[in-house]
């Protein structure tokens, strides 16, 4: 794999690594349950539910990478640009920005 210096260069083969729609859907759905729970842990103070929030934002996403997009995630790689990735990929999708690579 190429070592990426910057999350720019990075970027576009993060977006080649999530072609498929479902794994893409998987993706948002993971990290808006996540922000889900973030908010109702602190609405709610219950904090150690904060716990799960890695089980979830992962769990969605990686489900999506090993049957549907059938590649190993970048996160194993490139956990903070991976991590990155996944939250510019969701704005992208909520406010109609282009994603193809």
């Amino acid at each position: 794999m190429k070592k990426y210096r910057t999350f720019k260069e990075f970027y576009p083969f993060y977006l080649s690594q999530h072609q498929n729609d479902t794994c893409r859907r998987l993706h948002y759905v993971g990290s808006l349950l996540v922000l889900l729970l973030l908010f109702y842990s602190i609405a709610t103070s219950h904090y150690t539910l904060l716990l799960f929030m890695p089980v979830i934002g992962y769990g969605f996403a990686w489900v999506g990478h090993f049957f549907y997009e059938k590649n190993k995630p970048a996160t194993f790689t490139y956990p903070w640009y991976s991590f990155l990735g996944d939250w510019v990929m969701l704005y992208q999708f909520l406010f109609k920005r282009k994603t193809k690579v």
